[in-house]
Parts: structure tokens; C-alpha cells; sequence
């Protein structure tokens, strides 16, 4: 006959219900200035690369429906199209040195390939648009995708991976925004009364009593 082996005692486990409270960030203690996502009367450029237009039609499609959405209209967004990624920090700087644009978004799309091709391209495209942003004062949104693979491309361009060319609209916006929120402040050197020091002053109070006795 088979013994009854008596199964252990079973431990209760209580649950402790872990409540997490949310809390706002705190207010900066210093006011920023912020760009509004707002484009209307703004005017905006896009330049966008012919190579891998499968992706880069995509994000061109979206970057313009970005602009649409926030005010922009269509008459006030330009489209210059070139061969490939390198060519656009020359496409971008031409346009911004006309000043006729608040903000230039950069599309295209890299894929890494077998050879050092890809990197070559890729830092020199990223240095040409920052280099054009920064000395042409126009703000550059970069939506080139630089991705290993296809599959990656495509997730960044509507897929998985939301859109790039919508999230370079909003940059631009934003940042055409910034600009002119900066360039309405008021200059602190303004404000300033400049001064003469006190020992130049008295020199003059000096030289012209002397002349005043003189005469």
C-alpha cells in the first residue's frame, strides 16, 4: 500500500499594491524662450535626394503634410530635388543664403553598404547642412535616414518607426519659430547706457575749466 507523502505547507503570498503617483515637472526657474509649432506665414524649402526615392518620396510626402498641418500653404513651401544625399548641404546653403526662406528641411536616405562608401557620405552630408545652418543663420531640419538595412528605411519612413520626414517638419517649424522669437528680444547691450569711467570724466571737467580760464 503507497504511503501518503503529506505535501508541504503552502505560504500565502500577499500582493502589495504598488501605487505611483505621478507628478508634473517642476516649473524652470528661469522663463524660456520657445519655438510654437505654428507655420503659418512662414516660408519653408525642402531639399530632397533622388537616390533610394522608394524611401525618400515618403518622407517628402509626409514632411510637406507636416507643414500643411501646422498653418504653412503650399505656395510658401518649395521643393528642389537632387541626385543624391551628398549633393544636399550645396542645395541647402544656396537656398538659404536667398533669405527667402525661414527654414530648409534636408531628406534623403543612406544605406550602408560593403564598402566605406557610407560613412564617407554620411559625414560629410551631416557636416555640409550643419555647417550651412550655422553660417547662414537659417535654421536646417536633418531628416537624411542613415540606416544598415532596407527594413530599417522603411520603418522610418511611415512603418514602425513613425515618420522622420514629419518629425523634420515639426523641427523646422519649430525652430523658424525660435528664430524669430530671439531675434524680437530686445539686445541687452541696448539697454545699456554706456559710460565714461569716472577718471576719464574727471580729465574732462579738468581740461575744460583750464580752457574756460585760459579764454
Amino acid at each position: 500500500m503507497a504511503r501518503k507523502i503529506n505535501s508541504p505547507q503552502r505560504h500565502r503570498v500577499t500582493e502589495k499594491k504598488i501605487k505611483l503617483e505621478v507628478e508634473a515637472p517642476p516649473d524652470p526657474e528661469v522663463s524660456a524662450l520657445e519655438g510654437k509649432l505654428d507655420a503659418s506665414g512662414q516660408h519653408f524649402a525642402v531639399v530632397v535626394a533622388r537616390f533610394n526615392a522608394f524611401i525618400t518620396e515618403r518622407l517628402l510626402l509626409s514632411a510637406c503634410d507636416g507643414l500643411l498641418r501646422l498653418g504653412a500653404k503650399k505656395k510658401d513651401i518649395a521643393v528642389a530635388r537632387v541626385p543624391g544625399a551628398f549633393e544636399i548641404p550645396s542645395a541647402a546653403r544656396t537656398l538659404a543664403e536667398t533669405k527667402n526662406y525661414d527654414a530648409i528641411i534636408c531628406i534623403g536616405c543612406l544605406l550602408r553598404g560593403d564598402t566605406a562608401h557610407y560613412d564617407v557620405i554620411v559625414n560629410e552630408v551631416t557636416r555640409g547642412i550643419g555647417q550651412s545652418a550655422q553660417e547662414t543663420g537659417v535654421p536646417h531640419a536633418f531628416g537624411v535616414l542613415t540606416c544598415d538595412t532596407l527594413e530599417q528605411a522603411i520603418d522610418r519612413a511611415g512603418l514602425k518607426m513613425g515618420n522622420k520626414g514629419f518629425e523634420a517638419a515639426l523641427a523646422a517649424v519649430e525652430m523658424a519659430s525660435l528664430q524669430q522669437a530671439i531675434s524680437s528680444q530686445p539686445s541687452a547691450v541696448s539697454k545699456k547706457q554706456v559710460l565714461p569711467p569716472r577718471s576719464a570724466s574727471r580729465r574732462n571737467d579738468r581740461t575744460k575749466k583750464s580752457r574756460a580760464k585760459k579764454s
